[in-house]
């Protein structure tokens, strides 16, 4: 999700709301030459700014909707998901500056969060909230621990949906000499499937599943995992335990070996937050398809 919109809603609002302004005030071209009759801009700025006002108070404020670009959260959400996002879940923030106005509540344990990524703050990213400020995450064995215990963690038969599995990869080109086709791309994803195990989690109240692959490790090369940063307290093969610092949060990806997340980069500071993914909205297959709705429902 590498595009804010609001760097073009936001200015263009305020241009037409000070040009309507200024007519309301000053200039009068409404009042005095009739509807139709003013000129271009006035015209524009009494078409389109009321409308526009509107949709940016709805971003902002209450519900933005994003598209899905990647599989990192599989299999709770997949490439090609339209879902929305609750704004004011984490705090009223003002747009652009991101500017806490409102504090209006918190991420909680397991809450499937939006945020801007700390690298590349201009770029948005999706994923699981871990852990809190001040909590201590530790992985070992293939369980996660949040402060010493256990989540709740079990096995689970999961038949994923072939149609979705095929998505797993893009078509395009993966490397200098490598271009994947549509039929690659498929059967690319398809085997993957095959490796793939899949456990249900419940932290706090949210129930989701999350993925594994046979003889994948990835925490074996994230890098803030192997950096030993003040933060990290071990990173030892499959084992890692880390302190989460306060005003910041730890996040990863329900497709767990398949997610460039809080281990390889670090922290989610609160400031970057942007909302909670609530909703499913709409499913757009790659390429020339026409979207779908059977994925509609709440998001776990």
């Amino acid at each position: 999700m590498d595009f804010d919109f609001n760097l073009i809603l936001v200015p263009l609002t305020i241009g037409l709301g000070i040009i309507w302004l200024l007519d309301k005030l000053a200039l009068k071209q409404r009042k005095t030459r009739g509807r139709g009759q003013e000129s271009l801009l006035v015209r524009w700025a009494y078409d389109f700014f009321p409308v526009l006002a509107v949709v940016l108070i709805v971003r902002s404020f209450l519900i933005e909707p994003f598209n899905i670009p990647s599989s990192s959260m599989v299999p709770t959400l997949y490439t090609g998901d339209f879902i929305a996002v609750n704004k004011y879940a984490y705090g009223v923030r003002l747009p652009l500056t991101y500017n806490k106005v409102l504090d209006t509540g918190e991420p909680d344990h397991g809450d499937v969060a939006v945020f801007r990524y700390p690298e590349n703050p201009s770029i948005y990213y999706i994923k699981r909230v871990i852990g809190l400020p001040g909590d201590t995450v530790s992985y070992d064995q293939g369980t996660i621990s949040i402060n010493d215990v256990p989540v709740d963690t079990k096995p689970i038969d999961f038949a994923a949906d072939t149609e979705l599995t095929s998505q797993l990869y893009l078509p395009g080109q993966i490397a200098p000499d490598q271009v994947l086709t549509e039929e690659s791309a498929a059967q690319m994803g398809q085997q993957e499937e095959t490796e793939a195990r899949y456990f249900q989690e419940i932290q706090g109240d949210n129930q989701h599943l999350v993925r594994y692959l046979n003889g994948m490790n990835s925490a074996q090369y994230a890098p803030f995992l192997q950096q030993q940063s003040p933060e990290v307290v071990s990173s030892e093969g499959t084992s890692w335990r880390i302190q989460v610092p306060d005003g910041q949060y730890f996040v990863m990806g329900d497709n767990r070996d398949r997610s460039a997340d809080g281990r390889f980069w670090g922290f989610v500071p609160d400031e970057n937050l942007a909302g909670k993914a609530v909703y499913i909205w709409m499913h757009k297959p790659p390429g020339l398809n026409l979207p779908t709705f059977k994925r509609n429902g709440t998001i776990d």
